[in-house]
């Protein structure tokens, strides 16, 4: 009888004290933010849900990523500034925007740098990407990895592209980075930087001509409603910064630290697959829509690249000779 009451002790004290590895570790309860500009069912977004979902499980339910699609919380400049002074968590952009901070990042925006998203990553996972994510520590941020967000397209709703003269004095809506308004004035364009929550009213009432993004956004945010034409300029691969806030990094447990970083990379591969897998479909998908594409000949896209050389010899000179020469260096090691 003795020996049975002692057992039972043991497993009813076993059963109050279930201990699983995240409620063991060191976790508070917390609640994070996470502000981007596309909408639900991009590939933007649906990274951000898997980052969620993986963030929500490692850590027990202790923290949870609360997403912020669409540009809710505002446009990609005043997300910045919020994630740099705590008010928001996390947040995913264009690398090249982030040049407004450290003005290495603008050769993400160089134009027809990339051959292919296979070469994006190995130059951003590798040791030139994470050393202008580790500059970012010094402007209260985190880089947690790089996301893809595909090549650019140009569409417009007045006619057809098929040269670069047909660029010339259409008013396109460009991010806010000074390169590209460089670029589409080198092009001949009238650039018009606007946060990304005004484009679809600002093409639909004519206030712009156009804008210029991957066609998996175009898609997601119903461009082909307000805009007919659609060219495959393929002028910029934007890779995409994942940015955690330095503010809230640095109360962190180690704990918690190791759930947001291997949570961000297994988010990042997922991101990358479904971004790649979609931006096929979202071409065909805007064909059926009634969008008019038109793919541009070798002999155009080169001329486009020589309209654009002085754009590129302008920042590689404020970027600085070392950091380009890095850049070019790592993409040559990886066509070779």
């Amino acid at each position: 009888m003795i020996r049975f009451t002692r057992r039972a002790f043991v497993l009813a004290l076993a059963a109050l004290l279930p201990m699983t590895a995240a409620q063991a570790a060191d976790i508070k309860e917390r609640t994070l933010k996470f502000a981007f500009q596309n909408n639900k069912g991009h590939p933007q977004e649906l990274g951000a849900q898997k980052f969620a979902d993986l963030v929500a499980a490692r850590s027990g339910g202790k923290i949870k990523v609360k997403l912020f699609p669409g540009g809710q919380l505002g446009g990609d400049v005043q997300t910045i500034s919020a994630v740099q002074g705590g008010t928001i968590e996390v947040t995913v952009l264009n690398s090249g925007i982030l040049q407004s901070l450290s003005k290495e990042f603008a050769v993400f925006d160089f134009p027809f740098l990339f051959a292919n998203p296979q070469e994006a990553d190995a130059v951003t996972d590798g040791p030139f990407g994470q050393g202008l994510h580790a500059k970012l520590a010094a402007r209260g941020l985190v880089g947690l990895g790089y996301w893809d967000l595909g090549f650019r397209n140009i569409t417009n709703s007045k006619h057809p592209i098929t040269r670069v003269e047909d660029i010339t004095g259409l008013k396109l809506r460009v991010i806010q980075s000074p390169i590209y308004v460089d670029i589409f004035t080198a092009l001949g364009a009238n650039p018009t930087p606007l946060a990304w929550p005004e484009v679809y009213s600002a093409l639909e009432q004519k206030a712009v001509d156009g804008q210029e993004n991957p066609n998996t956004t175009i898609r997601t945010a119903k461009l082909n409603e307000v805009q007919k034409h659609l060219a495959q300029t393929r002028h910029i691969y934007n890779p995409q910064s994942l940015i955690f806030s330095k503010k809230l990094w640095d109360t962190l447990s180690a704990d918690e630290r190791k759930i947001i970083t291997d949570a961000a990379t297994e988010a990042t591969a997922y991101q990358r697959q479904v971004s790649r897998q979609q931006a096929n479909e979202a071409l065909e998908d805007l064909k059926k829509a009634g969008m008019q594409v038109t793919e541009i000949t070798p002999a155009e896209l080169q001329r486009m690249r020589d309209k654009v050389k002085p754009v590129v010899e302008k920042y590689s000179a404020s970027v600085g000779a070392d950091t380009v020469k890095a850049l070019y260096a790592e993409i040559a090691k990886v066509r070779k």
